[in-house]
Order: C-alpha cells, then sequence, then structure tokens
C-alpha cells in the first residue's frame, strides 16, 4: 500500500488486546444485595416494635405509627423525639433526634436498633399513660 507524502500512517485494527490476549468484556462483579439506608433501617425497627406492641396491647391496634424526619418545633423540654395524639390515634416517631441526639455507650446497629425501639415503647407508653416497662413485661422477666 502506498502513503501519500504528508498523511498519517494507516493502523490496522488488531485483534489482540495489549497483552496478546483477545478484548474481553469489563469485569463484572456478581450481584450484590442491595444495601440498607439509615432511613430503611429505621422503619424496619420502629415497624417491628410496632407491631409488637399492637399484638400485645388491643388499645394500640389502630394506632398509626408514624415517622417523620424532624419535629416542626422545639418545646420547653428540648427537641422532641415523638409526638402523640390520642385524638387522632397517632405517635410520631421523628428519626434525625432519634438517631443523632441519643447517646449510645457502643455504637453498632444492635444498640441503635434498641435505642429506637425504646423511643417507640416509651411514646407507645405516654399514649397508653403507663410506663414503658409494663408494655412489654414478659419480655424482660428472666427469671
Amino acid at each position: 500500500m502506498r502513503r501519500r507524502a504528508g498523511s498519517a500512517p494507516h493502523v490496522r485494527a488488531s485483534r489482540h488486546g495489549r497483552h496478546g490476549r483477545e478484548d474481553r468484556s469489563p469485569v463484572v462483579r456478581p450481584p450484590l444485595p442491595a444495601q440498607e439506608t439509615r432511613e430503611e433501617r429505621f422503619d424496619f425497627a420502629v415497624s417491628t416494635a410496632a407491631e409488637f406492641l399492637r399484638s400485645a396491647w388491643p388499645e394500640l391496634r389502630d394506632v398509626r405509627f408514624e415517622v417523620a424526619l424532624m419535629p416542626p418545633a422545639s418545646d420547653d423540654d428540648g427537641i422532641p423525639r415523638w409526638s402523640v395524639s390520642t385524638a387522632e390515634q397517632r405517635i410520631v416517631l421523628y428519626r434525625l433526634p432519634i438517631e443523632r441526639l441519643g447517646s449510645l455507650h457502643r455504637e453498632d446497629e444492635l444498640h441503635r436498633r434498641m435505642a429506637i425501639e425504646g423511643c417507640v415503647f416509651r411514646a407507645a407508653a405516654e399514649y397508653l399513660d403507663r410506663d414503658p416497662w409494663d408494655l412489654g413485661p414478659e419480655r424482660f422477666r428472666y427469671f
């Protein structure tokens, strides 16, 4: 093949890669399970605790447990972790104050979940006008 003066040389496509092998497909990892977000873990902890309470207390069967990001305003005691409305049969738990303002003695998934469930129990106890320890008495008796 002749080349014209001033033209770039013709490069022939190689059927081999730079290491002498044929082209390979890009590396594809095996499918991994989707990671849960903090919101999903929070919602799951609230829903499982609420279902336990609904099954144990008939007064809570029609109560809606909701999750909101932040309370509309702070009160005299600071930033509330939940609000209770017996007239509307509704308990609202505020995710950010529960997650960020709580103090855990150990930073792991189990203790975060226990803190969330503790707030659900205390909110339900406020709704029922009872002590939180009365809501699940069999759960805490080990003797």
